[in-house]
């Protein structure tokens, strides 16, 4: 079940390290390749339950900046989970990797799931180490790769740079639940002040906003994050209702003004940046 699956993921804006801002969206791809539909026992339709739709087209009237896509589906590979996170269960030998059980992992929901969404069992049967090792390195480590080299070149030019990870969220739970979760690892992930102006800017929307529940923040902010060097990652998680149908799984009336409120963010991070404080305390000088 090997395939070529290359290029994993969709990059366009300016990447030379011009502005200090990055916008990622790694679980909104639709492609899987001909053998992994073949292998799984579940529908094309079944298997999009897991991804979060469209968000990549939330994000298409941003421009300059650098915005990343994944082009393959979730329930195929996990971009926001570490590569470490597989579960030795699904697999007919051994791996040839160390492993780390994450409680995701245990759900079924690791960097290659074995579960799609509502409970759904992707394989019939254990599969070949060699694809995971195969995903991993086609698509998990390209993209990461990217990521940091687009933070690194941004932070050398500005001091900072900022990652916003975008996903979408099914509607949570209760009276007048959050339509915006904004993930920042308990506040460990990026400065207080920077978290605080994206909140303001989705409340002035007239949005309600939560910050860390029912989402912290996945392997991507954890990962790339590193607030003592100047860069900060936000996981940004927007109710799918906001903008689309989940039963229909199309668009629907309130699509242009959630991705004209996204669009409008990139200008007011870039104004208000340089005065958050954001670079780190000190550089380090050559001796």
């Amino acid at each position: 079940m090997v395939d070529s699956l290359l290029p994993g993921f969709v990059q366009r804006g300016d990447d030379s390290g011009r502005w200090p801002l990055v916008l990622a969206s790694p679980h909104s791809g639709q492609d899987y390749p001909a053998a992994f539909l073949a292998a799984s026992q579940l529908s094309r339709a079944q298997l999009r339950r897991a991804e979060d739709p469209f968000v990549d087209r939330l994000l298409d009237d941003i421009v300059d900046v650098p915005v990343l896509a994944a082009r393959y589906g979730r329930a195929y590979l996990d971009l926001n989970r570490g590569a470490a996170e597989l579960d030795p269960a699904m697999f007919d030998t051994p791996l040839p990797i160390p492993v780390t059980v994450t409680d995701r992992v245990k759900a079924g929901l690791g960097v290659l799931p074995r579960m799609a969404a509502h409970g759904l069992d992707i394989y019939p049967r254990r599969i070949d180490p060699a694809e995971a090792l195969h995903r991993l390195a086609m698509l998990h480590q390209p993209w990461h790769d990217r990521i940091s080299l687009l933070l690194t070149r941004a932070r050398a030019r500005h001091g900072h740079a900022i990652l916003l990870d975008c996903h979408s969220m099914p509607q949570p739970a209760g009276i007048l639940p959050p339509q915006i979760v904004l993930g920042d690892r308990f506040g460990t992930s990026a400065s207080p002040a920077l978290v605080t102006l994206v909140e303001q800017h989705f409340r002035e929307a007239g949005w309600r906003v939560a910050r860390n529940s029912p989402y912290a923040g996945g392997h991507t902010t954890e990962y790339h994050a590193g607030v003592a060097t100047g860069i900060h990652a936000v996981q940004i998680e927007i109710d799918r209702t906001l903008y689309m149908d989940p039963n229909k799984f199309v668009p629907n009336t309130g699509f242009d003004r959630v991705a004209s409120v996204m669009t409008a963010l990139v200008p007011r991070l870039l104004a208000a940046a340089p005065r958050l404080g954001l670079a780190p305390p000190y550089r380090e000088v050559a001796e």
